[in-house]
């Protein structure tokens, strides 16, 4: 590969959706730079060069930004605009912002919504081409339930009751890749989704007949789904997501068309992601 060739720099590489972003650039045969924090413990897929920084400290991206055409961004961190202004004075055109459903909402008073409005508002002011990414939950959230099933076949989790039009990281990747290489999609914001909206109870009846294993879901209570929350995450957090899923501010149920008309093909199911995964929960 020629060091002429415009590079890629992808945020998030060894997470669910920017390792999907990096795999499908790779596969594309594109000079990818993957982001990461730890050179040592990332595990990046032959061809992708990896790129030590940290987009809390947005001057540790410039040894990397040398010739990158594109960059794919994940969002939340403590200076947005400072990103995308250490973008914007490296010569890079275009960035696809990894962005969230409930910006559809727009409740700035929300914290996880306030982030997603916050990291749009820095990309579309940056004087870049941008384009930005609302998917519904993850296909890949499902793996938070490996501890349980490794000690059975029962797995408790909140919102038992909550559909949601989950994703599989590859197909937002699939949209990220198609925004980076070309022109077409600036300006553009995406609402992404699988193809059918499911609860946990089916998740898991999905997951069990993969496996062959008499799975079972079991909700936890609202008392038990706080005391796990404020365990986890900080107060913030919490009252972001009892808004959306007690107080029903979110609903991630909608199927949308844009991952079929961006690629060309439509979304996986959960059983295609189940099958292709299941290695992950054996």
């Amino acid at each position: 590969m020629s060091s002429s060739e415009p590079a890629y720099l992808v945020a998030g590489a060894t997470g669910n959706v920017g390792g999907e972003v990096v795999k499908a650039l790779v596969a594309q045969g594109r000079r990818v730079r993957a982001l990461v924090r730890d050179a040592g413990r990332a595990k990046l897929p032959e061809g992708a060069e990896a790129a030590v920084g940290d987009l809390d400290r947005p001057e540790s991206l410039e040894p990397w930004l040398g010739g990158v055409e594109a960059v794919f961004l994940l969002p939340g961190f403590a200076d947005m605009p400072g990103v995308y202004e250490r973008l914007r004075a490296a010569g890079v055109e275009r960035v696809v912002q990894l962005s969230g459903s409930s910006t559809d909402v727009g409740n700035p008073d929300n914290a996880v919504t306030a982030m997603m409005i916050r990291s749009e508002a820095a990309a579309r002011e940056s004087g870049l081409q941008w384009t930005a990414l609302r998917p519904s939950g993850f296909m890949s959230n499902t793996l938070r339930w490996l501890p349980q099933l490794r000690e059975g076949d029962v797995v408790r989790a909140p919102w038992g009751d909550i559909p949601v039009a989950c994703i599989d990281p590859a197909d937002i990747a699939a949209v990220a890749v198609a925004a980076l290489t070309g022109d077409a999609h600036d300006g553009r914001v995406y609402r992404l989704s699988g193809p059918r909206a499911m609860v946990p109870a089916e998740q898991i009846a999905v997951l069990g007949e993969v496996l062959g294993r008499p799975l079972r879901f079991e909700g936890l209570t609202l008392e038990e789904t706080r005391a796990e929350l404020e365990a986890t995450m900080p107060d913030k957090y919490v009252r972001a997501f009892w808004e959306f899923y007690v107080d029903g501010t979110l609903d991630e149920s909608g199927v949308f068309p844009d991952v079929e008309r961006v690629t060309g093909r439509p979304p996986r199911t959960f059983e295609e992601w189940a099958q292709a995964h299941s290695g992950d929960f054996r």
